[in-house]
């Protein structure tokens, strides 16, 4: 073989195997290229069923466009200031444009540094989370969710720790970013983030933490709170301040590394201490609100009523209150007064029945916390305010207290407690808290010595409305809402007693009987239920036929009944529902004396009805409420103004005309002679003791059997008030205890002030009727030139003669009587009584001698009806 043939049977071997190898290696090629391919078409498959068996019942994602957070509902005055919130999460809405990027910023460094640039997940944040859990060997467990997975998990899915909820977590989250902006997503979930102290969302942190609202917050205070979503609980800033510290700074750090500020700022912002509400560094929010108190606890309970729990705490309402600052402060006071009073004269000591251990009295600090978690009221003012307190030392002649908010310690005399019956003074026990105030000289203030104070337990309530509008200046549910939060003004229902007995005067009145129609005052017997009913007069007496104004001016109970009778008790019933004073009133006789329970709230808005004119006025606590959005949902205003837009061009002189389109409840006549009567009650009645004031004022005592509970309800032109005092649980409050006597001062202090904000005049005088002079003890009629105690002019109907039907008639009530019964005699009347022949004079200087009233033996048996 020649060297030729060698050489290319080399080659030829050597051809073969390349060939050989070459189609191993391309073999190979493709099998590793179809096993690939096959891998990810598997993957492919794998994951598209996943996602579409996860997919398939996720919530729909696009409900978070429409999405609107729980918010704050707010109660303003009216001047706008800003008096208590409610709500179930602590949070304040605030868009996406009115948060400032400094606070975006710091969260995205916390949470999400790839925000802006990834598609709802981040793959490289979840393989690096995963390559840390591996290496450390499951002990490094960190979180990958961007933002907006985390926008998923608080508003659509679960916090479980599952493979199956972070799956429908990444595919919510690429869909959310299909259907909403960056902006937005940031948006709800800045308004969202539970951030510790029941503070959801940035803008209700900012104000927890620093009291400050958005654009106030600095560098380190924005980078502190963007720490808070992980952790809340272990970062607070003064249990944990140097690992909340040690987050923030790792914020400012992020935020450098993000190129979102300078390393000077981050260094500058690093060394600042962490200063906050809760290490005491700033005022809370809430110490610049007043004291939540009656008012604003009853607009809460109204309006959970009406729009729902639900709605009241989670849908952000602006709510403007009725309420006069001033006079609501009044109010408090004026009750107060009375309540303290009563109680001190009672002379019984009960203190606050609360203590503080005694082993921690040696350490100032240690007895401050102490006395600090004692549940004691702390919002009475009352001449100054009351101080909680603990006993420290009792001494022969001292105690010695540590006051809440004092430095050191204050001293008490024994002369300070000389009002308690007995030796009362070393019954005091270290330990013992108490309520304590100033004694101070009115002239300048200083301080004359500390008195030990007690909350009363006789209660009360008071109401003032606008007598036009319903408009609640001023509610005082009790001595203190921190002690009892019952609001007796709206809540309590009680006996309102004589104070009930206008209504059946004016059911009388609109059923014909006349001011001057002369009802008899004397003994009464009815069997009810098989027992024997002999309602009596307050002073056990009675004093014979007087006019109907006689029996409203001195509280005539037996007159009263036989009116009653003789109208209707259907009718006095249907009177007493019209003007709202019961929903349903039972016919009962001794119901015409007030014995069927009303609340102090409805009893005052009828009597509003009377002071204007009989037209019907709804109370309300609440002028205007809006939603979040700033659209009025209600308003308690229902009056048109005719002229409104042409006000700029109405004539000098003239204002816009306002028409209400209000409901009659009552004639205008009726209710101006009602009125007149009541009058006569503050004038000369059983209110004239205590109630003088500078403008014309009607009302009515109500005093109920044993004086259980004590009333006075009465009005100027402008405004109705009305008090209730009595135990919570009804008992006797003494013989001494009177309407009269311990309202009468309330409202009388209340109305002085009033009366200097909203005016007062003579009661408008409706037409359609004339005045006649009439003798008030006898009904006799008079010259209209009279004058005298005993003369008063009455208004009448036209086309009524007062001495004519009802006007010239005895009333009985058709109960029988003794013929011999004296029905008038001397010296058995009240301070009010005519004598037996009364004298007045004419403007002339005439003498007009009028008959005293007569004896059942003086008037025919059919001149009783």
């Amino acid at each position: 073989m020649t060297i030729a043939t060698k050489i290319k049977a080399v080659i030829s071997a050597i051809g073969r195997t390349i060939h050989g190898t070459g189609m191993l290696v391309l073999s190979t090629i493709g099998g590793i290229f179809s096993a690939l391919t096959l891998g990810i078409i598997a993957m492919a498959i794998s994951v598209g069923g996943v996602l579409w068996m996860y997919g398939r019942d996720l919530p729909n994602h696009e409900q978070l466009a429409q999405y609107t957070p729980p918010t704050i509902s707010r109660i303003y005055s009216g001047e706008g200031r800003l008096m208590d919130e409610f709500a179930r999460e602590r949070r304040l809405f605030a868009p996406a444009e009115e948060i400032p990027d400094l606070v975006k910023q710091a969260f995205i460094s916390a949470e999400d540094k790839n925000f802006y640039q990834h598609a709802g997940y981040d793959p490289r944040a979840i393989v690096s989370a995963a390559v840390d859990a591996v290496a450390s060997g499951g002990r490094e467990v960190r979180g990958a969710s961007t933002i907006t997975q985390q926008v998923m998990k608080n508003f659509l899915l679960t916090s479980d720790r599952s493979a199956e909820r972070k799956v429908k977590e990444i595919i919510l989250a690429s869909r959310i970013e299909e259907t909403l902006g960056k902006e937005d997503i940031l948006e709800l979930y800045l308004n969202e983030i539970f951030l510790g102290q029941n503070s959801y969302g940035v803008a209700a942190a900012a104000q927890t933490y620093f009291n400050k609202i958005l654009d106030e917050l600095t560098l380190g205070e924005a980078a502190y709170l963007a720490t808070l979503p992980k952790r809340p609980s272990t970062l607070h800033p003064v249990r944990n301040m140097e690992y909340a510290i040690e987050r923030r700074n790792y914020v400012l750090r992020e935020m450098f590394q993000n190129g979102y500020i300078t390393r000077a700022e981050m260094l500058d912002e690093q060394q600042k201490p962490l200063l906050t509400v809760q290490s005491g560094h700033y005022q809370p929010f809430r110490a610049a609100l007043p004291d939540r108190d009656y008012f604003t606890d009853e607009i809460r309970r109204q309006l959970t009523r009406d729009f729902g729990e639900e709605e009241f705490f989670t849908q952000g309402f602006t709510v403007r209150a009725t309420v006069d600052a001033n006079m609501q402060n009044v109010a408090a006071t004026a009750l107060r007064r009375a309540l303290e009073s009563y109680d001190r004269n009672a002379g019984v000591w009960r203190g606050t029945g609360k203590t503080v251990p005694v082993e921690t009295l040696t350490d100032d600090m240690a007895w401050r916390d102490a006395l600090a978690g004692v549940s004691v009221a702390r919002d009475i003012d009352l001449g100054n305010r009351w101080f909680p307190a603990v006993v420290m030392e009792v001494a022969d002649q001292t105690l010695t207290l540590g006051v809440e908010d004092i430095d050191g310690q204050v001293s008490v005399p024994r002369e300070d407690i000389q009002w308690l019956r007995g030796d009362f003074f070393d019954n005091f026990e270290p330990g013992d808290v108490v309520h304590v105030r100033r004694m101070t000289d009115d002239s300048d203030n200083s301080l004359i010595r500390w008195s030990l104070r007690q909350v009363p337990e006789v209660q009360g309530g008071f109401m003032a409305m606008d007598v036009n509008t319903g408009r609640v200046i001023a509610m005082q549910g009790g001595f203190s809402y921190q002690h009892s939060v019952f609001n007796r003004a709206t809540q309590a229902t009680r006996q309102p007693g004589s104070s009930f007995k206008p209504f059946v005067y004016a059911a009388a009145l609109d059923s014909g009987y006349q001011p001057n129609t002369i009802i008899v005052d004397a003994p009464i017997e009815i069997v009810s239920g098989g027992e024997i009913w002999r309602p009596k007069n307050a002073s056990n007496r009675f004093y014979g036929p007087a006019p109907l104004r006689t029996g409203i001016e001195r509280s005539r109970n037996l007159m009263t009944v036989r009116l009653a009778q003789d109208v209707g008790m259907n009718v006095v019933a249907s009177y007493a529902e019209r003007f709202g004073v019961y929903d349903e009133m039972d016919e009962l006789l001794a119901n015409s004396l007030g014995s069927q329970e009303s609340t102090l709230y409805k009893m005052v808005s009828a009597y509003a009805m009377f002071a204007n004119g009989g037209e019907r006025v709804e109370p309300t606590l609440v002028d205007r409420i809006q939603d979040r959005y700033g659209r009025t949902v209600f308003k308690h205003d229902q009056r048109s103004c005719l002229d409104c837009e042409q006000f700029a061009t109405l004539s000098e002189g003239y204002g816009p005309r306002i028409v209400s389109n209000r409901e009659r409840v009552m004639d205008p006549i009726t209710a101006y002679q009602l009125t007149s009567m009541m009058k006569g009650v503050v004038d000369r009645g059983t209110a004239s003791g205590t109630v003088n004031l500078p403008v014309p004022i009607a009302g009515k005592t109500g005093t109920t059997n044993d004086a259980k509970d004590v009333w006075f309800v009465g009005f100027s032109s402008t405004i109705v008030a009305g008090c209730y005092i009595g135990y919570d649980r009804p008992r006797s409050m003494g013989r001494g205890a009177s309407g009269g006597g311990m309202c009468g001062p309330v409202f009388n202090e209340f109305m002085s002030e009033a009366i200097k904000e909203y005016g007062g005049g003579p009661f408008e005088v409706p037409p359609g009727g004339y005045f006649v002079k009439i003798d008030r003890f006898t009904g006799a009629r008079l010259p209209d030139d009279a004058t005298g105690d005993y003369v008063v002019s009455e208004y009448f109907r036209d086309g009524d003669d007062p001495f004519l039907g009802l006007g010239g008639t005895i009333i009985d009530g058709g109960f029988a009587m003794a013929g011999d019964l004296p029905l008038f005699g001397r010296g058995q009347g009240d301070e009010s009584e005519a004598p037996l022949d009364s004298e007045v004079q004419t403007s002339t200087g005439q003498t007009v001698v009028v008959p005293g009233r007569a004896s059942f033996g003086s008037l025919s048996t059919g001149g009783l009806y």
